[in-house]
């Protein structure tokens, strides 16, 4: 596998770590019976959210999209620059007021309603780094796609060295074609 290099690491807001907090608490608030599980999950998420969020690393390399995260689980996700067919921003209620924005990796290939690959919230400077992480798959594509060189004359296919094998060839083809229908031709007789 070639050796890609770093070109840029996400860096992620301390503010993530409220949103992840207040979010289902807004949610357990909203459905009123899960008001009494607040408390419980805002103790449990606080021994937890520092360390999600040192588990939780984004980078961009020359040839690809990593994402590692995980506490017990480590998943780590790599995603080709080539097949990303856009990073979609998002900004929810919360968020906006926190001053965070979230980006969905979609990729080529990926059924609609199968959710996305990769969520992430909080990363400082959302827009500058989908901006980098676009900009470089471009870049790779301008450079593994040279445009190809234009036809200045007429090019006989059967001309050149080889010529008379390829001939051949063709003409084994055809003679075992007319064997192949007049053998079936008896047969349906």
């Amino acid at each position: 596998m070639a050796q890609t290099d770093v070109l840029l690491e996400g860096e992620f807001d301390p503010k993530v770590k409220t949103y992840w907090l207040l979010s289902p608490c807004v949610a357990f608030a909203c459905s009123v019976v899960l008001i009494p599980v607040i408390p419980i999950y805002f103790l449990i998420g606080m021994l937890f959210v520092d360390r999600w969020l040192s588990s939780l690393h984004c980078t961009l390399t020359t040839r690809n999209l990593v994402i590692r995260k995980g506490i017990f689980n480590r998943v780590e996700s790599t995603v080709p620059l080539e097949k990303i067919t856009d990073l979609q921003m998002y900004q929810g209620p919360i968020m906006r007021a926190m001053g965070l924005k979230g980006f969905r990796v979609e990729t080529a290939g990926q059924s609609s309603g199968a959710g996305h690959l990769i969520n992430m919230v909080g990363i400082v400077n959302t827009d500058a780094f989908r901006e980098a992480v676009l900009e470089q798959r471009d870049r790779q594509q301008r450079h593994e796609s040279p445009t190809a060189p234009a036809v200045t004359h007429a090019v006989d296919p059967v001309a050149g060295p080889g010529a008379d094998e390829l001939i051949a060839v063709a003409k084994e083809i055809r003679d075992s074609l007319s064997r192949i229908e007049a053998a079936i031709g008896k047969r349906a007789d």
